[in-house]
């Protein structure tokens, strides 16, 4: 019997720069995805979460479980910045990982920087 398509969860299984954001998704690896993402040092996954308002400790739970590897999260919270919730601030610091709220573009800057200088760097990116 033939198999139908089978649709995976977006993974790309390394680190890469983001080369372009924008149009309601990123460009990274010679690839396109249209929607938010969520680079860690595992690779760069498609992530579920479309607004501020979405990010929760239950959004990050895969960043927390790769926590020992991040020293700083950069979170790109769209077109503006949003500031980290009081809670998600304190899970941050239980994890000993220093996160930072901004746009989507200084994120994807930064993170490239800290990505070029082989720093523990992980990205929450909202699609813009």
């Amino acid at each position: 019997m033939g198999r139908g398509i089978e649709i995976r969860e977006a993974h790309f299984p390394g680190r890469a720069p983001v080369d372009a954001y924008g149009n309601g998704g990123f460009r990274f690896a010679e690839m396109s995805h249209r929607g938010s993402l969520l680079c860690l040092p595992s690779g760069i996954y498609g992530w579920n979460v479309a607004s501020p308002s979405d990010l929760t400790e239950k959004a990050l739970e895969a960043l927390f479980a790769e926590a020992d590897d991040i020293e700083v999260c950069l979170i790109g919270s769209g077109s503006d910045l949003v500031p980290i919730n009081k809670a998600l601030r304190e899970r941050f610091r239980a994890a000993f990982i220093q996160a930072d709220s901004m746009s989507t573009g200084a994120a994807v800057r930064t993170y490239n920087v800290l990505l070029a200088e082989n720093r523990a760097v992980a990205a929450a990116l909202l699609a813009v």
